[in-house]
């Protein structure tokens, strides 16, 4: 598996024959046609989102424009968990801007970058499989939430459920404290060799952070 880092917590994953990229990042968008012409992104066969918010997938539409210019290979397949589709296609929108009023933000950040989602491809659901790697469905920071784990070389993309030194709110529509901890717990409950590659900040171990948990 070759594992290349996009920029926050985008990333990259050659494994065989497949390509999957996770989570197309905000702040990539500006870069989205100098990425794809690097052709970074060349032989990407799905798209698959952690969770529903914002930071996590509003680059999409810029990237799936520069990728389609050439109008050569298939656009990549979007996934997301049922939980979270409403993030994405023709409800988007309301639910974003409900995310960002819900704690007495404004919507006017949602609105100023706004371009139409596509809806989602393929749904991802607990137990599943994508390439090398199993859905684990994690709800808590959202209802949708996933982490994506590769048993096989022992790495685990958590989304928003857990970062180093800590893991994600639970304060925004579809948030739950009680579901967070059970998905911590299942998490907690894994190999502990297992490097994690959360949706913000650096890189850890199921081991590093259940010791803190429980220190």
């Amino acid at each position: 598996m070759n594992l290349s880092w996009l920029g926050c917590a985008s990333y990259k994953i050659e494994c065989g024959d497949t390509t999957l990229w996770a989570d197309p990042f905000i702040s990539m968008a500006p870069n989205a046609e100098h990425i794809a012409d690097e052709a970074a992104f060349a032989g990407v066969r799905d798209i698959l989102i952690s969770h529903g918010h914002f930071d996590h997938l509003a680059a999409l539409p810029d990237l799936l424009d520069a990728l389609g210019k050439d109008g050569g290979s298939p656009l990549p397949k979007i996934g997301i968990h049922r939980s979270d589709s409403q993030y994405l296609g023709k409800k988007a929108l309301t639910a974003h801007r409900d995310t960002f009023t819900a704690d007495g933000g404004s919507s006017a950040y949602v609105d100023a970058l706004w371009k139409p989602l596509p809806d989602a491809d393929i749904i991802l659901e607990d137990g599943g499989t994508t390439g090398p790697f199993k859905v684990l469905h994690l709800p808590g920071h959202t209802s949708g939430s996933v982490s994506l784990y590769d048993e096989k070389n022992g790495i685990l993309f958590s989304g928003d459920t857990l970062f180093k030194n800590g893991y994600g709110r639970t304060d925004l529509p579809g948030g739950d404290w009680d579901q967070l901890c059970e998905s911590l717990k299942r998490l907690l409950s894994l190999n502990g060799d297992i490097v994690v590659y959360p949706g913000h900040g650096y890189t850890t171990t199921i081991k590093e952070e259940a010791e803190r948990f429980t220190s």
